[in-house]
């Protein structure tokens, strides 16, 4: 049986991504048959694989699982928590295989969150380069000027770099109260919130509507469905992939 990249094992496994599968190995909290793994070693399906001391279920052929979730505010975007806050994979308990987030929303975010078991799946979405957008019904506690607009539309600086230009549109507008929708194309940290901090504008909800041209739809707040074919023929076709 031929050999396989441990970090292509790792990523096709759903546990990380390849590059973030390299850093584990070169960390040395990868070991094979219990020896630790260097860069470059392989493996088959019948070698135990363990990532800090938890056995990698690793299978030549398996069943892939691409999953929406509605987040609802006040879960973190973690497989575990060492402070004891609620995890968004307490919502998806009984989902037969163990599932990882596709990107992140911060604690007090909510709305469209993927999760999958396919490393190179979540990989292609989530990389930099692919500028999969991702749609945000943003509500801010004060009125927004056309500069303010102008400002989100054009990027502004945040963590010392500039962000990619946005779609930017007012849904509704009253005195104290303005709802905003905002497409990006890029995957920042806290990038909404900081974005709008940047022009003056404090930030009372945000929810992710839409990743690329899968949107959260009707799907209640706690609860998860898996992608439809079209779905991620959708996601794959944006993120430029080649095939199913």
């Amino acid at each position: 049986m031929e050999k396989i990249r441990l970090q292509k094992i790792l990523s096709q496994s759903g546990i990380c991504s390849r590059r973030k599968a390299e850093e584990m190995i070169s960390q040395g909290r990868v070991k094979v048959n219990g020896r630790v793994a260097g860069l470059g070693d392989g493996a088959t399906a019948k070698d135990v694989i363990t990532v800090d001391g938890e056995r990698v279920n690793y299978s030549e052929k398996r069943e892939k699982y691409y999953i929406m979730l509605n987040k609802p505010r006040g879960y973190v975007t973690t497989m575990s928590d060492e402070l004891d806050r609620k995890c968004v994979t307490d919502l998806l308990s009984d989902v037969p295989v163990r599932v990882y987030p596709v990107g992140r929303l911060d604690r007090n975010s909510e709305g469209l969150l993927l999760f999958t078991n396919d490393g190179k799946f979540a990989n292609d979405i989530m990389h930099p380069s692919r500028h999969i957008s991702k749609t945000y019904r943003v509500t801010v506690h004060s009125s927004v000027n056309e500069e303010q607009l102008a400002q989100l539309a054009e990027g502004v600086v945040i963590d010392g770099r500039k962000t990619l230009p946005a779609t930017v549109n007012v849904l509704t507008q009253e005195a104290e109260r303005v709802v905003l929708q905002i497409v990006i194309r890029e995957g920042r940290n806290r990038q909404i919130r900081k974005m709008c901090e940047a022009v003056g504008l404090d930030v009372v909800r945000l929810k992710r509507t839409a990743i690329g041209p899968v949107k959260l739809g009707m799907l209640k707040p706690g609860t998860y469905r898996e992608l439809t074919s079209e779905e991620l023929r959708a996601l794959r076709n944006a993120a430029g992939e080649s095939k199913k």
